[in-house]
């Protein structure tokens, strides 16, 4: 079967489908898939199909056609299409509730190089990270993740991936209810207090700030109350953004200077960071650069004092989307600088770098 059929076909099946002959359908796609030599053909059919199946809830044949359309992208040598293949075995094993499957995925994904389609599937990319990070019940990250497709949606007039993300925050409010329902009954302070910033967090990413307030001011009381430092640090980072949002930028000067001093008292590099960044966003929008620029100037320390860096080529990691490479000894380098090292010790401690995990 050649280019021009295998196309005709796929399009006769796509018919099929919008008319809701299903079944059919898959007929006419099964028979391009037997019989098409067009690898171009063969890779957009598989992707109808993992979509057929993946509507029709037959996730394991969803699986089965996602493997089967990553060796066809590989084949073609293709960024683009290596992406969309990753993201369908990542939805797949979403569906099968196959979760750390799932954010490894994603996280390969966001590995790969800058794309045509990565500013289109960036943000389903984000959007099943947070599904498998809320099936897990991590919802700080979960959070983190549905915030980001829905930054995507928002910047590309995305209304479909904008309401995906809505249902999928909805799931999470329920979950996080259920959780605070579990640490009120068990008088858990600590899961309250949780609960509570997951919540502020929520109401502060649709805008409703009114709500997103009193929540971040419980959290804070709970976390001085239990004498939780970083948690207080979280607290008001998210009331600085609420500040932020509200244009109030002197307001939230002064709540970053609070959880500056207390990131400093626990030494957690983290917090300073995004303190420091959410400084020097606020600093740039007022003209003042000699602030500015002893913000910028603290970030790149923080960043040296996390060893956030290549310890073989030297550039910042987390600037840019690459694959990374944790060794046992705990030191991370890029993927690629260690394959082109061609040594199995860790260039910074030389302990053997055996069993090496992806990060």
């Amino acid at each position: 079967m050649g280019q021009d059929q295998t196309k005709q076909q796929i399009e006769k099946g796509l018919q099929l489908y919008q008319s809701n002959q299903t079944e059919k359908a898959l007929q006419v796609w099964m028979k391009v898939l037997e019989k098409s030599s067009d690898l171009m053909g063969r890779f957009r059919v598989l992707g109808c199909l993992v979509t057929a199946h993946s509507e029709m809830g037959r996730y394991k044949e969803m699986l089965k056609f996602a493997v089967v359309q990553i060796d066809t992208a590989r084949e073609l040598e293709d960024a683009d299409f290596l992406l969309e293949s990753y993201l369908n075995l990542a939805r797949s094993n979403e569906k099968l509730c196959e979760f750390h499957k799932t954010i490894s995925y994603c996280k390969t994904c966001l590995g790969l190089p800058g794309t045509r389609a990565g500013a289109q599937l960036g943000g389903q990319v984000s959007l099943s990270m947070g599904n498998a990070f809320l099936g897990l019940s991590v919802f700080q990250k979960a959070l983190e993740s549905f915030e980001k497709a829905l930054r995507y949606a928002h910047n590309n007039d995305d209304a479909m991936l904008e309401c995906r993300v809505c249902c999928s925050l909805g799931s999470f409010y329920a979950q996080v209810k259920e959780s605070m329902k579990i640490a009120l009954q068990h008088g858990d302070r600590p899961l309250q207090a949780l609960c509570l910033l997951c919540f502020a967090d929520i109401h502060r990413s649709r805008g409703d700030l009114e709500t997103a307030f009193p929540r971040y001011d419980s959290a804070m009381s709970i976390m001085t109350e239990i004498g939780n430092r970083l948690g207080q640090v979280q607290a008001l980072l998210g009331v600085a953004k609420c500040w932020i949002a509200r244009k109030a930028l002197d307001k939230a000067l002064d709540v970053i200077e609070r959880a500056q001093d207390l990131a400093e008292e626990v030494g957690n590099k983290l917090s300073q960071l995004k303190l420091h960044c959410l400084s020097e966003s606020i600093y740039r929008s007022k003209g003042l650069q000699r602030e500015l620029r002893a913000h910028v100037v603290r970030f790149h320390e923080c960043v040296e004092e996390t060893e956030l860096y290549c310890g073989l080529c030297g550039e910042s990691i987390g600037e840019k989307n690459s694959r990374l490479q944790a060794l046992p000894c705990s030191h991370i380098f890029h993927l690629r600088c260690l394959q082109n090292n061609g040594t199995r010790s860790c260039p910074n401690c030389r302990r053997s770098s055996m069993k090496p995990g992806f990060v």
